[in-house]
Protein backbone atom coordinates (compact mmCIF):
# COMPACT_ATOMS: atom_id res chain seq x y z
CA UNK A 1 0.00 0.00 0.00
CA UNK A 2 1.32 3.60 -1.23
CA UNK A 3 1.74 5.80 1.71
CA UNK A 4 -0.67 8.72 2.03
CA UNK A 5 0.15 12.71 2.53
CA UNK A 6 -2.53 14.43 3.30
CA UNK A 7 -3.07 18.60 1.90
CA UNK A 8 -4.70 21.27 2.07
CA UNK A 9 -5.52 24.23 -0.20
CA UNK A 10 -5.65 27.69 0.67
CA UNK A 11 -7.22 29.35 -1.83
CA UNK A 12 -8.73 28.24 -4.77
CA UNK A 13 -8.61 30.66 -7.81
CA UNK A 14 -6.59 30.04 -11.08
CA UNK A 15 -3.52 28.83 -9.16
CA UNK A 16 -5.51 26.87 -6.74
CA UNK A 17 -7.66 25.33 -8.83
CA UNK A 18 -4.43 24.39 -10.88
CA UNK A 19 -3.55 22.11 -8.31
CA UNK A 20 -6.86 20.64 -7.31
CA UNK A 21 -6.94 19.38 -10.68
CA UNK A 22 -3.73 18.00 -11.25
CA UNK A 23 -4.02 16.31 -7.43
CA UNK A 24 -7.27 14.37 -8.79
CA UNK A 25 -6.60 13.89 -12.46
CA UNK A 26 -2.68 12.32 -12.03
CA UNK A 27 -3.24 11.09 -8.90
CA UNK A 28 -2.59 7.48 -10.37
CA UNK A 29 0.40 8.50 -12.19
CA UNK A 30 2.08 10.37 -9.07
CA UNK A 31 1.96 7.17 -6.96
CA UNK A 32 2.94 5.52 -9.47
CA UNK A 33 6.01 7.81 -9.75
CA UNK A 34 6.27 8.59 -6.29
CA UNK A 35 5.29 5.61 -3.69
CA UNK A 36 3.36 8.45 -2.48
CA UNK A 37 -0.84 8.54 -2.10
CA UNK A 38 -0.89 12.72 -2.55
CA UNK A 39 -4.84 12.89 -0.76
CA UNK A 40 -6.75 16.30 -1.28
CA UNK A 41 -8.23 16.29 2.09
CA UNK A 42 -9.39 20.41 2.60
CA UNK A 43 -9.72 23.23 0.84
CA UNK A 44 -10.72 26.54 2.15
CA UNK A 45 -12.29 29.66 0.35
CA UNK A 46 -14.73 32.10 0.71
CA UNK A 47 -16.32 31.90 -2.70
CA UNK A 48 -18.11 28.94 -3.02
CA UNK A 49 -20.62 29.56 -5.66
CA UNK A 50 -18.49 29.90 -8.46
CA UNK A 51 -17.72 27.22 -10.80
CA UNK A 52 -14.09 25.78 -10.87
CA UNK A 53 -14.93 23.22 -13.65
CA UNK A 54 -13.88 20.30 -11.64
CA UNK A 55 -15.35 17.95 -9.28
CA UNK A 56 -14.65 18.51 -5.57
CA UNK A 57 -16.70 15.44 -4.67
CA UNK A 58 -14.86 13.55 -1.18
CA UNK A 59 -13.23 16.91 -0.48
CA UNK A 60 -13.88 18.84 2.60
CA UNK A 61 -14.53 22.48 1.67
CA UNK A 62 -14.73 25.26 3.94
CA UNK A 63 -14.60 29.17 4.82
CA UNK A 64 -12.83 28.75 7.84
CA UNK A 65 -9.05 28.28 7.84
CA UNK A 66 -8.93 27.17 11.27
CA UNK A 67 -10.58 24.32 10.12
CA UNK A 68 -7.50 23.33 8.18
CA UNK A 69 -5.22 24.36 10.41
CA UNK A 70 -6.01 22.63 13.15
CA UNK A 71 -6.79 19.13 11.99
CA UNK A 72 -4.02 17.00 12.79
CA UNK A 73 -4.04 14.87 9.55
CA UNK A 74 -3.57 17.70 7.52
CA UNK A 75 0.22 17.80 6.97
CA UNK A 76 1.11 20.19 4.35
CA UNK A 77 -0.73 23.53 3.03
CA UNK A 78 -0.88 25.02 -0.44
CA UNK A 79 -1.59 28.80 -0.05
CA UNK A 80 -2.51 30.44 -3.45
CA UNK A 81 -4.44 33.06 -2.08
CA UNK A 82 -1.80 35.93 -3.39
CA UNK A 83 -1.21 39.11 -1.21
CA UNK A 84 -0.05 39.74 1.77
CA UNK A 85 -2.53 39.72 3.89
CA UNK A 86 -4.29 37.71 5.43
CA UNK A 87 -1.62 35.37 3.43
CA UNK A 88 0.87 35.98 5.46
CA UNK A 89 -0.67 35.50 9.19
CA UNK A 90 -2.35 32.20 7.77
CA UNK A 91 0.70 30.73 6.60
CA UNK A 92 2.59 31.67 9.82
CA UNK A 93 -0.51 29.89 11.82
CA UNK A 94 -0.22 26.75 9.33
CA UNK A 95 3.91 26.78 10.26
CA UNK A 96 3.67 27.31 13.94
CA UNK A 97 0.79 24.08 13.95
CA UNK A 98 3.67 22.06 12.75
CA UNK A 99 2.36 21.83 8.81
CA UNK A 100 4.66 22.30 5.84
CA UNK A 101 3.94 24.74 3.11
CA UNK A 102 3.98 25.61 -0.03
CA UNK A 103 3.59 28.38 -1.82
CA UNK A 104 3.46 30.18 -5.44
CA UNK A 105 2.87 33.86 -3.78
CA UNK A 106 6.38 35.79 -4.93
CA UNK A 107 4.92 39.02 -2.95
CA UNK A 108 5.06 37.39 0.22
CA UNK A 109 8.66 35.67 -0.36
CA UNK A 110 9.95 38.64 -1.46
CA UNK A 111 9.12 41.10 1.62
CA UNK A 112 8.18 38.21 4.21
CA UNK A 113 10.02 35.49 3.41
CA UNK A 114 12.85 36.28 6.35
CA UNK A 115 10.37 35.89 9.30
CA UNK A 116 8.25 32.55 6.91
CA UNK A 117 11.73 30.33 6.96
CA UNK A 118 12.34 31.68 10.81
CA UNK A 119 9.20 30.09 11.86
CA UNK A 120 9.69 26.84 9.67
CA UNK A 121 13.03 26.27 11.09
CA UNK A 122 11.88 27.05 14.66
CA UNK A 123 8.90 25.00 13.71
CA UNK A 124 10.81 21.67 12.16
CA UNK A 125 9.04 22.00 9.04
CA UNK A 126 9.78 23.14 5.37
CA UNK A 127 8.13 26.28 3.54
CA UNK A 128 8.71 25.76 -0.31
CA UNK A 129 8.17 27.86 -2.88
CA UNK A 130 9.13 26.51 -6.74
CA UNK A 131 6.67 27.62 -8.59
CA UNK A 132 7.02 31.65 -6.83
CA UNK A 133 9.69 32.41 -9.80
CA UNK A 134 9.28 31.15 -13.84
CA UNK A 135 5.98 29.42 -13.52
CA UNK A 136 7.08 26.02 -14.85
CA UNK A 137 10.45 26.89 -15.17
CA UNK A 138 12.19 24.98 -12.15
CA UNK A 139 14.75 27.35 -11.62
CA UNK A 140 14.35 27.67 -8.10
CA UNK A 141 15.51 23.54 -7.86
CA UNK A 142 17.94 23.77 -10.11
CA UNK A 143 19.67 26.87 -7.98
CA UNK A 144 19.20 24.90 -4.48
CA UNK A 145 20.05 21.12 -6.06
CA UNK A 146 21.19 20.81 -9.96
CA UNK A 147 23.64 24.09 -9.33
CA UNK A 148 25.05 23.96 -5.66
CA UNK A 149 28.34 22.87 -6.19
CA UNK A 150 28.18 26.76 -8.34
CA UNK A 151 28.96 29.90 -6.92
CA UNK A 152 26.07 31.61 -8.46
CA UNK A 153 28.44 34.59 -10.87
CA UNK A 154 25.29 36.17 -13.02
CA UNK A 155 21.56 35.90 -12.98
CA UNK A 156 19.85 37.64 -16.13
CA UNK A 157 15.91 36.65 -16.38
CA UNK A 158 13.24 37.83 -18.47
CA UNK A 159 10.79 37.06 -15.72
CA UNK A 160 7.71 39.10 -16.47
CA UNK A 161 5.32 37.66 -19.23
CA UNK A 162 3.22 41.29 -19.46
CA UNK A 163 6.23 43.24 -20.24
CA UNK A 164 7.80 40.76 -22.31
CA UNK A 165 4.53 40.50 -24.87
CA UNK A 166 4.19 44.01 -24.54
CA UNK A 167 7.54 44.73 -25.90
CA UNK A 168 7.80 41.65 -28.29
CA UNK A 169 4.69 43.51 -29.64
CA UNK A 170 6.27 46.87 -29.75
CA UNK A 171 9.17 44.96 -31.89
CA UNK A 172 7.43 43.08 -34.47
CA UNK A 173 4.59 45.06 -34.96
CA UNK A 174 5.81 48.80 -34.51
CA UNK A 175 2.99 49.07 -31.90
CA UNK A 176 3.46 52.01 -29.73
CA UNK A 177 2.96 51.34 -25.39
CA UNK A 178 -0.54 52.14 -25.26
CA UNK A 179 -1.46 49.24 -28.23
CA UNK A 180 0.65 46.75 -27.24
CA UNK A 181 -0.71 47.12 -23.41
CA UNK A 182 -4.08 47.13 -24.67
CA UNK A 183 -3.69 43.91 -26.73
CA UNK A 184 -2.08 42.25 -23.97
CA UNK A 185 -5.36 43.00 -21.67
CA UNK A 186 -7.51 41.68 -24.57
CA UNK A 187 -5.53 38.51 -24.79
CA UNK A 188 -5.52 38.31 -20.63
CA UNK A 189 -1.91 38.66 -20.29
CA UNK A 190 -2.41 41.81 -18.59
CA UNK A 191 -4.05 42.32 -15.41
CA UNK A 192 -6.63 45.76 -15.53
CA UNK A 193 -4.06 47.54 -13.61
CA UNK A 194 -0.86 46.39 -14.85
CA UNK A 195 1.29 49.03 -12.55
CA UNK A 196 2.97 45.78 -11.22
CA UNK A 197 4.00 43.97 -14.26
CA UNK A 198 5.17 47.22 -16.41
CA UNK A 199 6.68 49.26 -13.46
CA UNK A 200 8.90 46.48 -12.43
CA UNK A 201 7.81 45.52 -9.59
CA UNK A 202 6.55 42.16 -10.33
CA UNK A 203 9.99 41.27 -11.30
CA UNK A 204 11.65 42.52 -8.08
CA UNK A 205 9.80 40.44 -6.48
CA UNK A 206 10.72 37.64 -8.14
CA UNK A 207 14.70 38.68 -8.18
CA UNK A 208 14.36 39.20 -4.66
CA UNK A 209 13.73 35.02 -4.64
CA UNK A 210 16.21 34.44 -7.02
CA UNK A 211 19.56 36.35 -5.69
CA UNK A 212 18.36 35.48 -2.10
CA UNK A 213 19.08 32.05 -3.30
CA UNK A 214 22.43 31.93 -5.01
CA UNK A 215 23.74 34.44 -2.42
CA UNK A 216 22.21 32.13 0.65
CA UNK A 217 21.00 34.96 2.39
CA UNK A 218 18.32 37.07 2.65
CA UNK A 219 18.15 40.36 0.24
CA UNK A 220 16.07 43.53 1.28
CA UNK A 221 13.27 44.08 -1.55
CA UNK A 222 13.36 47.10 -0.75
CA UNK A 223 16.82 48.16 -1.93
CA UNK A 224 16.50 46.85 -5.86
CA UNK A 225 16.31 50.00 -7.84
CA UNK A 226 13.39 49.09 -10.61
CA UNK A 227 12.34 50.78 -13.80
CA UNK A 228 9.61 49.69 -15.84
CA UNK A 229 8.65 49.95 -19.58
CA UNK A 230 5.99 52.56 -19.30
CA UNK A 231 8.40 55.77 -21.03
CA UNK A 232 9.80 53.35 -23.92
CA UNK A 233 8.27 54.38 -28.01
CA UNK A 234 8.35 52.94 -30.71
CA UNK A 235 10.89 55.45 -31.96
CA UNK A 236 13.62 53.42 -29.02
CA UNK A 237 12.74 50.28 -30.59
CA UNK A 238 13.19 51.39 -33.47
CA UNK A 239 16.68 52.67 -33.06
CA UNK A 240 16.97 49.81 -30.71
CA UNK A 241 17.10 47.92 -33.85
CA UNK A 242 19.24 49.84 -36.15
CA UNK A 243 21.77 49.32 -33.40
CA UNK A 244 21.54 45.76 -33.25
CA UNK A 245 19.92 45.50 -29.57
CA UNK A 246 16.35 44.20 -28.52
CA UNK A 247 14.56 45.99 -25.69
CA UNK A 248 13.78 43.53 -22.92
CA UNK A 249 13.02 44.19 -19.06
CA UNK A 250 15.41 42.48 -16.98
CA UNK A 251 15.96 41.39 -13.63
CA UNK A 252 19.87 41.57 -13.45
CA UNK A 253 22.13 39.81 -10.49
CA UNK A 254 25.63 40.15 -10.54
CA UNK A 255 27.95 39.05 -7.83
CA UNK A 256 31.37 41.14 -7.73
CA UNK A 257 33.11 40.13 -4.84
CA UNK A 258 30.82 39.99 -1.85
CA UNK A 259 28.29 42.27 -2.68
CA UNK A 260 25.23 41.84 -5.45
CA UNK A 261 24.24 44.29 -7.89
CA UNK A 262 20.85 44.00 -8.54
CA UNK A 263 18.89 46.15 -10.92
CA UNK A 264 15.54 45.51 -12.93
CA UNK A 265 14.52 47.80 -16.18
CA UNK A 266 14.66 47.70 -19.56
CA UNK A 267 18.13 47.01 -21.00
CA UNK A 268 19.36 47.26 -24.79
CA UNK A 269 20.52 43.04 -25.42
CA UNK A 270 22.82 42.23 -28.51
CA UNK A 271 20.43 40.57 -30.82
CA UNK A 272 22.55 37.36 -31.15
CA UNK A 273 22.16 36.63 -27.42
CA UNK A 274 20.09 33.91 -26.37
CA UNK A 275 17.92 36.34 -24.06
CA UNK A 276 16.72 38.52 -26.95
CA UNK A 277 14.82 35.83 -29.37
CA UNK A 278 12.42 35.39 -25.73
CA UNK A 279 9.21 36.64 -26.99
CA UNK A 280 5.86 36.95 -25.97
CA UNK A 281 4.50 35.90 -22.87
CA UNK A 282 7.41 32.99 -22.32
CA UNK A 283 9.91 33.61 -19.47
CA UNK A 284 14.02 32.78 -19.55
CA UNK A 285 16.64 33.16 -16.75
CA UNK A 286 20.27 33.06 -18.37
CA UNK A 287 22.53 31.90 -15.25
CA UNK A 288 26.40 31.40 -14.98
CA UNK A 289 27.84 29.92 -12.41
CA UNK A 290 31.55 29.25 -11.73
CA UNK A 291 31.93 25.83 -12.59
CA UNK A 292 28.87 24.81 -14.86
CA UNK A 293 29.43 27.98 -17.30
CA UNK A 294 26.47 29.33 -19.10
CA UNK A 295 23.36 28.20 -18.58
CA UNK A 296 19.42 29.31 -19.90
CA UNK A 297 15.74 27.79 -18.26
CA UNK A 298 13.09 28.99 -20.72
CA UNK A 299 9.47 28.15 -20.35
CA UNK A 300 6.02 29.44 -19.37
CA UNK A 301 6.24 31.61 -16.50
CA UNK A 302 2.77 31.91 -15.24
CA UNK A 303 -0.81 30.08 -16.08
CA UNK A 304 -3.18 28.06 -14.26
CA UNK A 305 -1.14 24.60 -15.44
CA UNK A 306 2.68 25.46 -14.93
CA UNK A 307 2.19 27.07 -12.11
CA UNK A 308 0.05 24.26 -10.83
CA UNK A 309 2.65 21.85 -11.62
CA UNK A 310 5.63 23.63 -9.84
CA UNK A 311 3.83 23.63 -6.69
CA UNK A 312 3.05 19.73 -7.00
CA UNK A 313 6.50 19.28 -7.34
CA UNK A 314 7.54 20.92 -4.12
CA UNK A 315 4.74 18.04 -2.85
CA UNK A 316 6.60 15.41 -4.18
CA UNK A 317 9.70 16.99 -2.49
CA UNK A 318 8.02 17.22 0.95
CA UNK A 319 6.83 13.67 0.49
CA UNK A 320 10.57 12.47 1.42
CA UNK A 321 10.69 14.89 4.52
CA UNK A 322 7.18 13.49 5.90
CA UNK A 323 7.83 9.95 4.43
CA UNK A 324 12.02 10.00 5.62
CA UNK A 325 12.32 12.42 8.18
CA UNK A 326 16.29 11.09 8.97
CA UNK A 327 16.99 11.48 5.12
CA UNK A 328 14.02 13.45 3.43
CA UNK A 329 14.00 16.79 1.86
CA UNK A 330 16.31 19.04 3.73
CA UNK A 331 18.34 20.93 1.30
CA UNK A 332 17.40 24.81 2.48
CA UNK A 333 20.08 27.66 0.99
CA UNK A 334 18.35 30.70 2.18
CA UNK A 335 19.71 31.26 5.91
CA UNK A 336 17.40 33.67 7.40
CA UNK A 337 19.76 35.03 9.87
CA UNK A 338 22.24 36.47 6.93
CA UNK A 339 22.12 39.46 5.39
CA UNK A 340 23.43 40.09 1.94
CA UNK A 341 25.45 43.77 0.48
CA UNK A 342 24.38 45.23 -2.18
CA UNK A 343 25.95 47.55 -4.37
CA UNK A 344 24.15 51.42 -4.91
CA UNK A 345 23.70 52.38 -8.03
CA UNK A 346 26.37 55.23 -7.33
CA UNK A 347 28.75 52.15 -7.52
CA UNK A 348 27.98 50.83 -10.63
CA UNK A 349 29.35 51.51 -14.07
CA UNK A 350 27.35 51.06 -17.46
CA UNK A 351 26.92 51.36 -20.86
CA UNK A 352 24.06 54.11 -21.71
CA UNK A 353 21.51 54.53 -24.61
CA UNK A 354 20.32 58.38 -24.18
CA UNK A 355 17.27 60.05 -26.44
CA UNK A 356 16.93 63.32 -26.12
CA UNK A 357 14.21 65.54 -27.82
CA UNK A 358 15.75 69.46 -28.48
CA UNK A 359 15.40 72.42 -30.45
CA UNK A 360 16.25 71.92 -33.94
CA UNK A 361 19.06 74.87 -33.75
CA UNK A 362 22.90 74.38 -34.42
CA UNK A 363 25.01 73.96 -31.66
CA UNK A 364 23.09 71.63 -29.42
CA UNK A 365 24.90 68.39 -29.90
CA UNK A 366 27.92 70.07 -29.19
CA UNK A 367 26.22 71.58 -25.91
CA UNK A 368 25.01 68.03 -25.02
CA UNK A 369 28.60 66.37 -25.60
CA UNK A 370 30.16 69.45 -23.45
CA UNK A 371 28.57 68.34 -20.35
CA UNK A 372 29.09 64.45 -20.83
CA UNK A 373 32.87 65.64 -21.29
CA UNK A 374 32.25 67.36 -17.53
CA UNK A 375 31.66 64.39 -16.33
CA UNK A 376 34.21 62.04 -17.88
CA UNK A 377 31.32 60.26 -20.25
CA UNK A 378 32.41 59.38 -23.58
CA UNK A 379 30.34 59.02 -26.71
CA UNK A 380 30.26 55.90 -28.54
CA UNK A 381 27.60 56.22 -31.36
CA UNK A 382 25.07 59.37 -32.52
CA UNK A 383 22.19 60.11 -34.75
CA UNK A 384 20.32 62.88 -35.06
CA UNK A 385 17.02 62.71 -36.93
CA UNK A 386 16.16 65.97 -39.26
CA UNK A 387 12.47 65.31 -38.57
CA UNK A 388 10.25 63.15 -36.68
CA UNK A 389 6.50 64.68 -36.66
CA UNK A 390 7.22 66.51 -33.27
CA UNK A 391 7.12 70.25 -33.64
CA UNK A 392 10.01 72.25 -33.08
CA UNK A 393 11.90 69.08 -31.91
CA UNK A 394 13.68 66.60 -33.00
CA UNK A 395 15.02 63.52 -31.43
CA UNK A 396 19.08 62.88 -31.29
CA UNK A 397 20.01 59.22 -30.11
CA UNK A 398 23.36 58.60 -28.47
CA UNK A 399 25.23 55.98 -26.92
CA UNK A 400 27.91 55.91 -24.50
CA UNK A 401 30.97 54.06 -23.67
CA UNK A 402 30.75 52.64 -19.78
CA UNK A 403 30.47 55.44 -17.64
CA UNK A 404 29.46 55.52 -13.83
CA UNK A 405 25.95 55.92 -12.98
CA UNK A 406 26.70 58.88 -10.55
CA UNK A 407 28.28 60.46 -13.03
CA UNK A 408 25.65 59.68 -15.74
CA UNK A 409 22.84 61.04 -13.25
CA UNK A 410 24.71 64.19 -12.86
CA UNK A 411 25.17 64.68 -16.58
CA UNK A 412 21.68 64.12 -17.21
CA UNK A 413 20.25 66.59 -14.57
CA UNK A 414 22.48 69.43 -15.90
CA UNK A 415 21.27 68.74 -19.90
CA UNK A 416 17.61 69.01 -18.38
CA UNK A 417 18.42 72.81 -17.37
CA UNK A 418 18.68 73.54 -21.24
CA UNK A 419 15.64 75.04 -22.36
CA UNK A 420 16.36 73.64 -25.75
CA UNK A 421 15.88 69.78 -24.15
CA UNK A 422 12.51 68.55 -23.69
CA UNK A 423 12.04 67.57 -20.07
CA UNK A 424 11.15 63.62 -21.47
CA UNK A 425 14.61 62.65 -21.60
CA UNK A 426 15.47 58.62 -21.63
CA UNK A 427 18.17 56.56 -20.75
CA UNK A 428 18.62 52.94 -20.27
CA UNK A 429 21.85 50.83 -20.03
CA UNK A 430 23.15 48.08 -22.50
CA UNK A 431 23.34 44.45 -21.44
CA UNK A 432 26.88 43.72 -20.02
Amino acid sequence: MPKEVNIGILGLGVVGTGVAKILLEQKKLLTERTGVEFRLKTVVDLDWERDRGISLDGIRTTTDFEELVQDPEIEVVVETMGGIEPAFSFVMSALAAGKHVVTANKALIALKGRELLEKARECGVQFLFEASVGGGIPIIKSLREGLIANKILRIYGIINGTSNYILTKMHQEGLDFSEALQEAQAKGFAEADPTLDVGGGDAAHKLTILASLAAGGFVDFGSIPVEGITELTSLDINFAKNFGYVIKLLAICRFNGTKLDLRVHPTLVPGDHLLAAVNHELNAIFVTGNYVGDTMFYGPGAGQSPTASAVVSDLVDLARAILQPEGGYTLQMINPEKNVALFSLDEIANRYYLRFFTLDQPGILAKISGVFGKYGISISSVVQLETHGEKNYVPIVLLTHEAPEKAMFKALDEIKKFDFVRPDLLRLRLFK
